[in-house]
């Protein structure tokens, strides 16, 4: 009995720290990826430099991310399996935050380490920034509104 409850405390400790399996990511090269979402890369990437490619199955949807480098950051694309973009993360140089980001950010950083900061865009418009926090041995994200505003769960 005593060896049953431990295996079953093991087990259930040991799965806080897997990863969520509802996606999965593969990296992929370009001429292997759908002639839509391949446009879509190239347009995208004109100009700046392909770090990588990436397919990720997501709630059964396919999506694609291009990492480019723009000025020495990262810019990663999300494009659905139509090749339309989804999102685009991108690395934000601290002073060009806005105040109000920056504070929120510094607050929920309290006791950590700022490591980047990205603004997330969908449809052309900055809907949220997530900041990226090492605090202690963990990686946390904070996310907030353009206006500073916590966004949890979101």
């Amino acid at each position: 009995m005593r060896l049953r409850r431990a295996a079953v405390v093991a087990l259930a400790v040991g799965l806080q720290f897997v990863p969520a399996a509802e996606a999965r990511e593969k990296r992929v090269k370009l001429d292997a990826l759908p002639t839509a979402v391949k446009a879509t890369v190239l347009e995208a990437s004109q100009g700046l430099k392909l770090r990588g490619l990436t397919q990720e199955v997501k709630n059964g949807a396919t999506f694609y991310e291009a990492e480019l480098e723009v000025d020495g950051r990262t810019r990663d694309v999300i494009i659905d399996a139509t090749g339309a973009i989804v999102l685009i993360e991108e690395e934000v140089p601290w002073e060009l935050l806005p105040a109000a980001v920056r504070e929120a950010i510094e607050k929920g950083a309290a006791g950590g380490k700022i490591l980047h900061v990205e603004s997330l865009t969908r449809n052309h418009v900055i809907e949220a920034y997530e900041g990226h926090v090492r605090k202690g041995w963990r990686k946390i994200e904070i996310r907030v509104d353009p206006d500073g505003n916590p966004m949890v769960g979101k």
